[in-house]
């Protein structure tokens, strides 16, 4: 079965310098590439035949560590899926959602510092979410929106990624371990078909500083992958799934393609492929896509 490399870079002349210490590597383990294909000014397929995906990986891994390349290494069959799962906060959007609500009641250091152990996988989720949101009681229903229009951002390529996915027929899920006010809002800005997430609750004034339950953690997210896959009459194997933290583990090694984008090291070390140099696109070309059939 052919195996296909993917080298992607943010622009022409840092993929041209890269491709070389690829070829060269792949040559001397004895794999050499059978075909390529240039899928945009910074991407290109190199495919191989009769190779054994893990054993190229770890070669191209070693030879690129150096460079500002990002690189996936799978069958090229099926490499194309009709599934996308996404986490949003520090991955669809650049922030976290609930550390930028927490400036407004001036705990912004106290509740980040336990969002990063929690997305290090250092404490479980759902008791982190429990306490973060209960140091939020009494805090304005305003300041969502207030957090929303002033700190939620689209990270580059994140429209781009899911309205190709959907013009090519692919159903694309926002999965959150954030609230619904604002996955409701990014997966309307991004074009995602649905999405999920978890409830904050409210007197109709203010944070109750309670969550509804059951807490959207790492199981409900594997969950709904699954249940995702289950509705589309597909497998799980047909699914991408995207995500940065702990919590996003258990959907990224369950998909067909599981990618770390700007990941934690626990989740970079375990998932199909990483995305540290560029942009939410690379999730395209990893599948095969060209930049002519981007939608904007």
């Amino acid at each position: 079965m052919p195996v296909v490399l993917t080298l992607v870079a943010q622009d022409h002349l840092t993929l041209q310098a890269a491709i070389p210490d690829a070829l060269e590597a792949s040559a001397m383990a004895g794999l050499p590439v059978a075909d390529t294909r240039v899928l945009g000014d910074g991407a290109v397929d190199l495919i191989f035949d009769g190779v054994e995906p893990n054993a190229l990986k770890s070669h191209i891994a070693r030879a690129l560590e150096r460079r500002a390349v990002d690189f996936c290494v799978q069958p090229y069959e099926g490499r194309r899926k009709k599934l996308l799962i996404a986490d949003m906060d520090s991955t669809i959007i650049s922030c976290e959602c609930l550390d930028e609500l927490a400036d407004f009641a001036g705990l912004k250091g106290e509740i980040a510092a336990i969002t990063e152990r929690a997305m290090a996988g250092e404490i479980p989720f759902e008791a982190a979410l429990t306490e973060r949101v209960g140091k939020l009681k009494g805090l304005a229903l305003s300041a969502l929106q207030q957090t929303y229009d002033e700190r939620v951002r689209l990270n580059p390529g994140a429209a781009i990624l899911a309205r190709t996915m959907r013009a090519s027929g692919a159903h694309c899920a926002l999965v959150s371990g954030g609230f619904g006010f604002f996955t409701r809002r990014v997966a309307d800005a991004a074009g995602f078909n649905s999405h999920r997430a978890n409830t904050l609750i409210d007197d109709g004034v203010r944070l109750t500083g309670a969550v509804g339950h059951p807490i959207l953690g790492r199981e409900a997210k594997l969950a709904a992958l699954r249940e995702d896959a289950a509705m589309l009459g597909v497998d799980p194997g047909d699914a991408i799934a995207v995500g940065d933290g702990a919590n996003d583990l258990a959907m990224i090694e369950a998909a067909g393609l599981g990618i770390a984008y700007r990941a934690k090291p626990v989740v970079a070390a375990r998932a199909d492929a990483k995305v540290d140099h560029t942009d939410l696109t690379t999730l395209l070309y990893f599948q095969g896509y060209g930049a002519d059939e981007f939608r904007a």
